[in-house]
């Protein structure tokens, strides 16, 4: 099951390894994107396990202050027995002592790693936070040279004087055709509306010279 998993997961990290090629090289400015999201989400998660060791240090100095009251706490009391010839309870006071100390210790020690761990984080955790925010200004600039780059293609065609007038002239061809056919269009139509009533005014007026003539 183990391998079947194994396999399922890279066969799934080859397709997006794919995808991603393939989107880096139709739109790098959309896979920066996404890498910068990715780089978000683990600054996110270095954040929360910092939150997390800043909580283990806080339990961690707890544990360490009670300790140390304890230890204190049964010395004195040991002290106490001792000078009153309780002697079983000196013992018992005395073994508590010596557990407590043996305790402080040994916090003491895990509280001086978990800071040093804590220093690292706090160190490697800002060095993230400067990276993205360098990431995401480099990304402003690629995004501007970008739109530079798309602003002055698109204006070079425009102010291509060349461009222009094959453009106006193939514009002006399309318009004049247009009119040619639209205006053959009315003729004709009116042409096939009017024939019948043309044709019977000519025979009238024909008749009528016919008949001045005679």
């Amino acid at each position: 099951m183990t391998n079947l998993l194994t396999r399922i997961k890279d066969t799934i990290m080859a397709d997006l390894h794919a995808a991603v090629d393939h989107k880096e090289k139709k739109n790098p400015i959309a896979l920066l994107n996404q890498y910068l999201r990715q780089c978000e989400q683990e600054t996110e998660k270095v954040r929360k396990l910092l939150e997390r060791q800043y909580a283990l240090k806080d339990e961690f100095t707890r544990e360490y202050s009670e300790a140390q009251e304890l230890a204190e706490k049964r010395k004195y009391q040991a002290e106490v027995a001792s000078k009153a010839g309780e002697m079983e309870l000196y013992e018992f006071a005395k073994l508590e002592q010596q557990q407590y100390a043996s305790r402080v210790e040994r916090l003491g020690t895990s509280l001086l790693q978990v800071k040093g761990q804590l220093g690292e984080l706090e160190r490697k955790y800002e060095e993230m936070k400067h990276k993205l925010k360098d990431m995401q200004i480099r990304r402003l600039e690629l995004m501007g040279r970008e739109n530079v780059t798309r602003a002055n293609h698109r204006m070079n065609q425009v102010l291509d004087s060349n461009n222009i007038t094959n453009s106006a002239n193939s514009r002006f061809q399309e318009i004049d055709h247009y009119l040619e056919r639209l205006e053959h269009q009315v003729k004709s139509s009116y042409y096939r509306d009017t024939i019948d009533s043309k044709i019977a005014q000519l025979e009238k007026e024909m008749k009528l010279d016919e008949e001045k003539s005679i």
